[in-house]
């Protein structure tokens, strides 16, 4: 296997770095820790040095320190908080797309000298897993002129389409930390609500795909007593695993990977990881193939469940940013909303508080603002169109919008808008030529 011969220090993989370079990091738990959290060091070495990377886990100083901003380049395909707070130093951009595209499209324009990850020790036969992700990180690293692998035996050994030869890695890194968990969060009143809205309308034997957040982890606790559940998501979740072990998910009815949960990463806790280790009843496949809206059709009765941080009453939603400033990113939700509604039976859920407590610029005090909107904000990326929105979920209610005309969403969109701004939203929309008050009820 000539495993021996391949292993470097953190100092040695750094030193492969060159001006110029393109380095591609693993996603969330997948990331390579030991390289990102040193690569500041060598700035003095280096220019022009870019690392394109997706919702990090760790406060990397080559990004949150201004002082490296002039020889670093982030672009990311999903925000996280800390990647937010760096766009301060003009040092951070966000590469748009969609999931299932990531890492097919940035391949057309643009080569990766490096790919860094972490893997699990290689089996018997020189096979080693890239344990928690497979949106892109196997298609990188197989484009990377240089391969780097922190080898973890914490990490889950998992299956599908991430097994990685060692004679495909050039370099490894031995390492020795803590997988990077996703804590059980606190689910809230609003959440509880919202959660059986859509609950209510997931039948037994519908195959599942769950956001990340309160809400979904909602939904999954409300769905504990359904039957044949299924699982085609983009992310497996500790929810999906609570749900298999209290016997709602079989798997049995879909269509595809019949008796398999399919995803493309994985981030929770750690029994979800020792849930998912060495279980082939879980398959982390590629993120082009997962989350292709063709494939997900191809289950029958598959529901999507995401969120959105702001919907104008005609039904479009903004997912991804607060106007102009980019907050997250498009992640899958349009490629599971779509895929979903394409589906024999399918149905796709977009759920939101209706409010929010937002910092008025003018006094600096925190006021309730509506989140369903007449127009969307000045700048607004449109992650969800209108055009392929289903249902939208607030605490007050579930609406569907398939089918209808403009005047009957923006009655079904204020219908589930808190109480208080109602009136407001009827006299916005009216006013932006979106609703006529002839057909007020």
């Amino acid at each position: 296997m000539d495993y021996q011969n391949k292993i470097i220090t953190v100092q040695q993989a750094l030193a492969l770095v060159k001006s110029g370079d393109v380095i591609v990091s693993g996603m969330m738990a997948a990331e390579g820790r030991l390289f990102l959290s040193h690569l500041h060091e060598i700035d003095s070495k280096i220019t022009n040095v870019t690392v394109t990377n997706c919702l990090p886990i760790i406060d990397a100083q080559f990004f949150t320190n201004p002082e490296y901003a002039d020889r670093f380049l982030t672009d990311s395909w999903f925000y996280s908080g800390s990647l937010r707070r760096a766009t301060a130093h003009g040092s951070v951009t966000y590469i748009p797309n969609h999931l299932s595209q990531a890492g097919t499209r940035r391949l057309d324009a643009v080569k990766p000298n490096i790919y860094v990850g972490a893997a699990t020790p290689p089996d018997k036969h020189g096979f080693v897993s890239l344990s928690l992700s497979n949106v892109y990180e196997k298609r990188m690293l197989m484009a990377a002129d240089t391969v780097i692998l922190e080898i973890n035996p914490n990490m889950p050994r998992t299956f599908g389409d991430l097994e990685v030869h060692l004679s495909d890695v050039d370099y490894l890194i031995e390492a020795d930390y803590p997988v990077p968990e996703l804590p059980d969060g606190e689910i809230t009143e609003k959440d509880q609500i919202i959660g059986k809205h859509i609950a209510d309308l997931i039948n037994d034997g519908d195959c599942l795909q769950l956001g990340i957040g309160g809400i979904p982890n909602a939904v999954a606790n409300a769905l504990i007593h359904k039957k044949d559940l299924g699982v085609h998501t983009e992310m497996l979740t500790t929810g999906f695993m609570k749900l298999f072990n209290a016997g709602a998910i079989s798997n049995k009815k879909k269509k595809t990977h019949v008796g398999k949960m399919v995803c493309c990463f994985a981030f929770g806790t750690k029994e979800l990881y020792d849930f998912i280790d060495n279980n082939s009843g879980v398959s982390i496949l590629d993120g082009n193939y997962v989350n292709d809206p063709y494939v997900i059709s191809q289950n029958d009765n598959q529901v999507s469940i995401n969120s959105t941080i702001e919907v104008d009453v005609t039904g479009q939603c903004c997912s991804e940013s607060i106007g102009s400033r980019h907050f997250s990113g498009t992640g899958g939700q349009s490629d599971t909303a779509t895929g979903a509604q394409r589906s024999k039976g399918g149905r796709s859920f977009i759920a939101l508080y209706s409010t929010a407590q937002v910092k008025n610029p003018l006094t600096g005090e925190r006021e309730e603002v509506s989140k369903i909107v007449a127009t969307l904000k000045p700048g607004a990326a449109v992650t969800l169109s209108r055009n392929d929105v289903d249902y939208i979920v607030t605490e007050y209610g579930a609406v569907r919008l398939r089918g209808l005309d403009l005047f009957s969403r923006v009655e079904k969109m204020i219908s589930i808008a808190h109480p208080k701004f109602r009136e407001q939203l009827y006299a916005d929309a009216i006013a932006a030529g979106i609703y006529h008050p002839r057909h007020r009820k």
